[in-house]
């Protein structure tokens, strides 16, 4: 088991994804964000049964910036209630999440 995340975050335009995905590197929240296009999401709103074109964002994370990761997340996104959904990471790569590490520390490279 690691301390590293990978969060999953959808939006519904490409400047929003490409905002997002930019702020978060940019602050050291996220060593890496994926731009998946072409989701379609159906889900229940206010009652009613809603389908959506959607854009996925994979971001990868370290459990302890996540609380920073959510708040800045929930800022910038124009959705009232934003997915923003945290899965562990069980191994992967010790290389690539050394980087993971790296990218995401405050001090950095």
């Amino acid at each position: 088991m690691t301390e590293r995340l990978v969060v999953l975050c959808t939006v519904g335009s490409q400047e929003d994804a490409d905002w997002i995905a930019g702020e978060l590197v940019e602050r050291r929240l996220a060593a890496c964000v994926n731009v998946v296009p072409g989701v379609v999401s159906t889900y229940r709103w206010k009652g009613a049964v809603e389908k959506d074109g959607e854009l996925l964002l994979v971001i990868k994370t370290r459990a302890d910036r996540f609380e920073a990761l959510r708040d800045a997340i929930v800022k910038m996104h124009p959705s009232e209630v934003p997915e923003i959904l945290a899965l562990s990471v069980a191994a992967g790569h010790p290389a690539y999440l050394a980087w993971l590490d790296d990218s995401v520390s405050e001090a950095g490279a």
